[in-house]
């Protein structure tokens, strides 16, 4: 017999039991909903038996790995769909993604929506069949031969990469079709009860232009088909709040073919982008930080102390002056540490709090490239506090409350992830191991919840990353809380201490829109383009009915200009029924429609961009009435 622990309480069963059998021992409702499991931490596929005493949890569909591995399995059912319908076709990597999967396959003909459609009907075929997925292993010799019979050129490149460690190599089967696969995978294809394919795009192989264009077929599931028609009603409504297309309607921004990656921020978007950023001075002033400014060019000594010319130059710029070398900065950190060197520091001066609006630029894949969200300059919201050690858990506190407070203002949910010393690394890992932990006691004593992303920390430190939730329920990784021994010491800074000897500070790197483009971005979509008022480019538009109402709808709009409103007045020869649907089209907060009534009354007609028709006011009830809502940044 073997002790198995489920949730804290322990349970003996035969050794050799599988995971799945433990499942139904527990109820036949687990045992439906099951994915995968993990097995001391591990994991695995719920076939795997237990052969010693362990801990176990079995893993549905509500958790990241549980979908991962429904997901995995539906793209095995896709690829095996395109094995039947186009023989011969080559088949490169189709891992599970962050909404549901695809797969990248080397075809002679170009596949099209119908071609789609096709594919689908035989996946449903697939997962009618309910056929068993079965794992097995084979040395790389007889892996190399299997995948040579079957012409899978990709299959043997990753192979030749994987058979200089000599370790068996994993297999999945279901009827006909084998992958080359680590798993885990559901039981069998019929435990996939939806699915859709939802695009069909061009990828190179590795990433690399150099190598050929492939085809990503991409796809999601699920365990009911309700959820299935409700994930794509929000892919419609996100299709509408795209903000790539209501940031040409409504004048924001525009990408153009000189400059792939590179945003031009139109008068409109510069409004916003600037309301942003003047919230942002104002938080940091009353949060007691200095605002800094740093060279967007600096040499490659400076980049080599920093770890960066190492573990980070593929995505940089770099350039030549004067016969050096030079690179055009990816983060503002080392510029941070070289204004921290300009002066001697006491205890007395720490925690020193340094902001930086600066303007980075990272090599991104074209292929990558999307709207503001995935760009090649963004300015960075960035700020860099010096602390002695005793000040590292309050000063993380603060952080940890200043962007509450920001995405509370906007009306965001959000969770955050302790992510931990990745593989690729600087320093020692006592250093790290004592980072970490100083991360999970502040945000324990504060007492949020926190899910641990294992080895996705940065190179030089362990961090908090807060990710935000819009109204579609999608998910955007934003804030983020560094904690970093390792720059401090690769740059020799200094603080004297109380005791009079030199001392090495810690420094926390932190973010907390992340990018002020990629968060224009998020808002854009999350308003769909209308905007509370106080960050609306346009905060009101004055529409006189003709003509003759131009000189009164002109009076309206100077004064509430000289109230601090941004008004608009719409003095075209049009119909004002038109007016109305232009202003509205352009997510207007408030129009004011003036006839001769108004100008006689020195009133203006109210209609909300919510709530209709609001009715008379008086000009100056209604200044009051909006200056305030912009003032306390109501959220409408």
């Amino acid at each position: 017999m073997i002790q198995v622990m489920l949730k804290g309480d322990a349970k003996e069963f035969e050794a050799g039991v599988t995971a799945a059998e433990v499942a139904k021992s527990i109820g036949a409702g687990l045992y439906k909903a099951a994915c995968a499991c993990k097995i001391d931490g591990e994991a695995a596929d719920l076939r795997t038996p237990l052969t010693k005493d362990c801990s176990l949890e079995i893993l549905t569909f509500d958790s990241a790995e549980g979908k991962h591995a429904y997901w995995h399995t539906t793209a095995h059912i896709m690829a095996q769909a395109i094995g039947r319908l186009y023989p011969g076709a080559k088949f490169a990597i189709g891992p599970a993604i962050e909404n549901g999967f695809y797969y990248d396959v080397d075809l002679p003909q170009t596949l099209t929506p119908d071609d789609l459609t096709k594919i689908e009907a035989e996946m449903k075929k697939i997962i009618k069949e309910d056929l068993p997925l079965e794992r097995f292993e084979l040395s790389p010799a007889d892996a190399e031969k299997l995948m040579a019979d079957k012409q899978q050129d990709y299959k043997l490149e990753l192979i030749a990469e994987h058979s200089g460690k000599g370790e068996p190599i994993s297999f999945y089967q279901q009827g006909e079709y084998v992958d080359l696969c680590a798993g885990p995978h559901l039981m069998s294809t019929g435990h996939v009860k939806a699915v859709k394919l939802t695009n069909c795009t061009g990828a190179y192989w590795r990433a690399d232009a150099n190598n050929k264009m492939l085809q990503r077929v991409y796809g999601i599931s699920f365990p009911k088909a309700a959820d299935l028609e409700a994930y794509i009603t929000m892919l419609e409504e996100a299709k509408k709040r795209d903000h790539r297309k209501l940031g040409r309607d409504l004048e924001l921004f525009t990408i153009m073919d000189e400059g792939p990656g590179f945003p031009f921020f139109l008068p409109k978007g510069m409004v916003l982008k600037n309301l942003l950023i003047d919230y942002w001075r104002e938080l940091h002033r009353k949060a007691g930080y200095l605002e800094i400014s740093t060279p967007m060019i600096l040499n490659r000594s400076l980049w080599e102390r920093s770890g960066h010319w190492d573990h980070y130059k593929q995505n940089m710029y770099t350039t030549v002056i004067d016969e050096q070398d030079f690179a055009i900065k990816p983060m503002n950190c080392p510029g941070g540490m070289l204004v921290y060197k300009t002066k001697l520091h006491s205890y007395r001066d720490l925690p020193l709090r340094m902001g930086e609006l600066g303007l980075v630029h990272r090599h991104e894949l074209s292929g990558a490239l999307h709207g503001l969200m995935r760009v090649r300059c963004f300015t960075q919201d960035d700020a860099h506090i010096f602390m002695t050690p005793d000040q590292i858990k309050n000063e993380i506190k603060g952080v940890v409350n200043l962007i509450d407070s920001v995405y509370k203002t906007f009306g965001f949910q959000y969770h955050i992830e302790l992510s931990t010393m990745p593989e690729d690394h600087m320093g020692a890992q006592e250093d790290w191991d004592n980072a970490t932990d100083a991360l999970r006691a502040a945000i324990s004593e504060l007492g949020y919840d926190y899910e641990v992303n294992e080895g996705d920390g940065a190179f030089y430190g362990p961090k908090l990353d807060f990710h935000l939730t819009d109204c579609l329920g999608r998910t955007w990784q934003c804030g983020t809380i560094q904690l970093d021994f390792q720059l401090p010491e690769r740059f020799e800074l200094e603080y004297t201490g109380e005791d009079g000897a030199k001392h090495r500070p810690i420094m926390i790197h932190r973010v907390v829109f992340g990018s002020i483009e990629r968060f224009i971005g998020i808002l854009t979509e999350h308003f769909a383009g209308a905007f509370p008022l106080w960050l609306s480019p346009v905060q009101v538009k004055v529409l006189p009915i003709s003509e003759r109402h131009h000189e009164y709808a002109e009076k309206v709009a100077a004064q509430l200009q000289e109230a601090g409103l941004r008004v608009e007045a719409d003095l075209r020869n049009e119909k004002i029924g038109y007016k109305i649907r232009e202003a509205q089209l352009q997510k207007t907060p408030y129009m004011l429609v003036v006839g001769d009534k108004e100008a006689e009354t020195g009133t203006v007609s109210v209609r909300g961009r919510k709530d209709g028709d609001l009715g008379s006011m008086a000009l100056a009830d209604f200044s009051a009435k909006a200056c305030e809502e912009s003032k306390n940044r109501v959220m409408d």
